[in-house]
């Protein structure tokens, strides 16, 4: 059942990966695409998880803290340059 589950899980986080995708190209203003790639990241750290559910393997789950950290840089970084056009004080 576990198994079934978490081919499921694979295939609509997929889904969700592939229409975040779609929002960062055709997003109308920066702001949705600096969203659409902080939901990417998301994503991906559940696809990441899921792979390490279904492959039972702890390395899924460290690089999944490490696309967690980088993420959240990343997406500070993105809305300071929006704001104020420049990242470092």
């Amino acid at each position: 059942m576990l198994a079934v589950a978490v081919r499921c899980a694979l295939v609509l986080v997929t889904a969700a990966l592939a229409l975040n995708f779609a929002r960062i190209v055709r997003g109308p203003s920066a702001v949705d695409r600096v969203l659409a790639l902080d939901t990417l990241y998301v994503n991906s750290i559940a696809l990441v998880v899921l792979l390490g559910i279904h492959r039972s393997s702890q390395l899924y789950f460290e690089a999944a803290l490490v696309i967690a950290m980088m993420g959240f840089v990343g997406t500070v970084a993105l809305c300071k340059f929006l704001l104020r056009g420049d990242i470092v004080e």
